[in-house]
């Protein structure tokens, strides 16, 4: 089971692209760019006419800038067995969401994610190589001559958020012109292994998973958690959580949350509710405090 544990985490199985923008009335073109360290990321830009604004979207663990579906074998029995996380989840609403309110959407598959290549052994670090992701997509709206002066905010949720306190931590000069930061439950590998390994019973083992781990991608388990790298980061930050995510604990969003050293922060609990996936469609239910975050920080 331990093994079993591990070698999923550390190597999740990619999510296809099941949907697009125009499956919502958006026009979008297919693009393509380097990682930081040279991976092509594939992606989409959706314009907005008239907008000089953009929004980089980073998404989480195992999705693709699609969502995940997750009402679907192999990643219903991953992901819903004890979480209840069976249902997909799909994001082209939000990009709906964001053009409608004037803004542009840079979209992409981070490493070994929906279409972008195979790195690092096709292994996930939970952004330890992942931020170079976030960085190429920052190098490639600021190479095209039709993005190069847009004002940039981040829309970064579970592994998006940790890689982008990542790169902030390993690559602060790339984020001077970066406005600000939406992120949704950035998570910590010890944190979300702690409660899955309780559901099974298996909770003093935490030890022997991490060597597990470690036999997969050469980092403990606190190398992998963007409590650290938050204390890099620079920009104006709105992050939620749900309160009682049975994936989680709350002290480890409290946790970035207080190691943020700008005062302009906002961190937003949501109740009533445990699960993981649900919260990764908040923003189409009720996107106000998002949107008046970009907007207050943009304009």
């Amino acid at each position: 089971m331990i093994k079993k544990l591990a070698h999923g985490f550390g190597y999740p199985i990619r999510s296809p692209l099941l949907h697009r923008p125009s499956d919502h009335g958006l026009s979008f073109e297919n693009v393509t760019f380097p990682s930081e360290d040279g991976v092509p990321l594939e992606a989409w830009f959706i314009p907005c006419e008239g907008s000089r604004k953009l929004i980089i979207a980073n998404h989480p663990l195992s999705f693709s800038r699609t969502g995940l579906p997750a009402h679907m074998e192999p990643w219903k029995s991953t992901f819903g067995d004890f979480a209840g996380n069976d249902f997909e989840v799909n994001f082209i609403p939000d990009y709906k969401i964001l053009h409608d309110n004037g803004y542009n959407v840079l979209t992409y598959d981070f490493r070994n994610f929906g279409h972008s290549g195979a790195a690092n052994g096709g292994m996930q670090s939970n952004g330890q190589y992942e931020c170079r992701d976030v960085i190429g997509s920052l190098n490639y709206a600021r190479s095209q001559s039709d993005l190069s002066d847009m004002t940039i905010g981040l829309f970064s949720r579970c592994l998006g958020a940790g890689s982008s306190m990542f790169a902030m931590a390993c690559s602060l000069s790339y984020f001077e012109d970066v406005r600000c930061m939406v992120g949704g439950q950035p998570i910590s590998v010890r944190s979300i292994m702690e409660r899955t390994l309780e559901h099974f019973g298996l909770q003093d083992r935490i030890d022997e998973f991490e060597q597990e781990q470690k036999l997969i991608t050469s980092f403990d388990l606190d190398e992998m958690s963007p409590v650290e790298p938050a204390k890099s980061v620079s920009v104006p930050t709105f992050l939620f959580q749900v309160r009682d995510d049975v994936l989680t604990r709350p002290s480890d969003v409290q946790a970035m949350f207080d190691n943020i050293p700008v005062a302009d922060k906002k961190l937003h609990w949501i109740e009533g509710a445990t699960r993981r996936w649900g919260v990764y469609c908040w923003f189409q239910r009720e996107p106000k405090q998002s949107l008046e975050w970009f907007e207050c920080h943009m304009n």
